[in-house]
């Protein structure tokens, strides 16, 4: 007498738990990509041991009476915007180092920042050394 089992173990992959998985991993993702805040600008803030390696295009210095130099020509502090982009025209990789005495408002240095965040041009904030 022949017994055979009617019940056949299939072996076949089912893909429905691996989806599962994946989506809940996008869902994650998705989530935790908006913890990042896209509009910080793109600054290296040296601490005042460390010095940069990489060499600068500009050099940009504000004096505490707010008066604006670049490369130590003093320039005018509404035409600043323009007077960089000739000054790094054809550079292939632009570069800036802002000078800024600790006695400057904020604001005339974020403005600085602005202008090299829209240009997408790198920027270094000096520091003097310990």
């Amino acid at each position: 007498m022949a017994l055979k089992s009617r019940n056949k173990v299939s072996v076949a992959f089912s893909m429905a738990s691996m989806t599962d998985i994946v989506f809940l991993l996008l869902i994650f993702f998705i989530i935790v990509s908006t913890f990042v805040s896209p509009y910080a600008l793109n600054v290296n803030l040296p601490t005042s041991n460390n010095k940069s390696t990489e060499k600068a295009s500009v050099s940009i210095t504000i004096k505490p009476d707010l008066t604006h130099y670049i490369d130590g020509k003093q320039v005018n502090a509404e035409a600043i915007e323009q007077l960089i982009l000739a000054a790094l025209q054809n550079k292939p990789k632009p570069q800036i180092v802002l000078f800024a005495d600790e006695s400057v408002p904020t604001g005339v240095t974020v403005r600085i920042l602005d202008i090299a965040n829209r240009n997408k041009f790198g920027i270094v904030l000096a520091t003097k050394p310990q």
